[in-house]
């Protein structure tokens, strides 16, 4: 992990990855939620600029990100003299604080399962592809699997809330039907659970996690922040992927509770350093 290993001023990463896998606003939305959200006082732009430019975010695609997301109603902007500070909306706020807790309470515990599965029928129409993406994307985010077309499952079913609200507002409510049962005799759990999640290509994206964090160790304010960071920026992706399926139907050994553990231990123990790096660049900016 090049200088984020060892005590250099400036932490790297394998630039394939950091230009593939990340984007200016993305890395913004997380160092947002990271360390301006648990605070209340405005950031410069030159601050966010620095710290975006650790992962190599040129300082024209930094400023573009803080305007857009400005655009976007997540940030408003204070002019003092010839400077530029930022502070979060209160939508933005509510909405961060929302996604802090699903991504640092994700993984700890997946609790009992009754056995009970949430079913879900909704089906649109070929030639209406965008709306098709728009309620795959939407379910797929809310853990849900098809294992035949216009059959949607979850084995979590609080789910039947929020895929009431996706098929209302894509105004597909009037075709959905909603069944919560108990898998039947007919077939096999297993072969329903691979057919509609992949699995295998999840626990690879965790078993990479695994191997970009095990051994890190940051020894500088800079790179912890930069590893804190990247840390979460990475995890925060999973709660996203994960179906959150119960023990019972996964994989043995299954990566992700190592991953999980893994997250965790590192969040806390990189936590305060890194903040107090934060806190170090905007003490300067605010004396500058």
């Amino acid at each position: 992990m090049g200088e984020a290993n060892g005590g250099g001023a400036r932490p790297t990463m394998s630039r394939r990855r950091e230009v593939s896998h990340t984007s200016a606003r993305s890395l913004l939305m997380t160092v947002l939620g990271e360390f301006v959200l648990p605070r209340d006082r405005p950031v410069w732009t030159s601050t966010l600029v620095e710290v975006l430019g650790m992962f190599d975010v040129e300082e024209k695609s930094a400023r573009q990100a803080l305007a857009r997301t400005a655009a976007e109603g997540w940030l408003e902007s204070e002019r003092v003299g010839r400077r530029v500070r930022w502070s979060l909306t209160r939508p933005s706020r509510d909405l961060l604080t929302e996604g802090a807790q699903r991504i640092y309470e994700f993984g700890r515990d997946r609790g009992q399962w009754d056995g009970r599965w949430l079913m879900l029928l909704v089906s649109v129409p070929e030639a209406k592809r965008d709306l098709r993406h728009s309620l795959r994307t939407r379910l797929t985010w809310a853990g849900f699997g098809s294992p035949a077309p216009g059959v949607w499952v979850s084995a979590d079913t609080g789910r039947q809330e929020e895929a009431a609200r996706i098929v209302a507002e894509l105004n597909l409510d009037r075709e959905a039907m909603s069944f919560v049962a108990s898998y039947g005799q007919i077939g096999d759990v297993e072969a329903m659970v691979a057919r509609s999640w992949d699995l295998s290509a999840l626990e690879d994206r965790y078993e990479d996690f695994i191997d970009e964090f095990t051994d890190l160790n940051p020894t500088t304010g800079a790179t912890v922040l930069h590893a804190q960071t990247r840390l979460v920026h990475e995890w925060r992706r999973f709660p996203f992927l994960d179906p959150r399926l119960p023990v019972r139907l996964l994989p043995g050994n299954w990566s992700g509770v190592q991953a999980a553990e893994l997250f965790h231990r590192r969040h806390v123990e990189w936590r305060p350093a890194a903040q107090r790096h934060w806190a170090t660049l905007v003490d300067a900016e605010d004396a500058a």
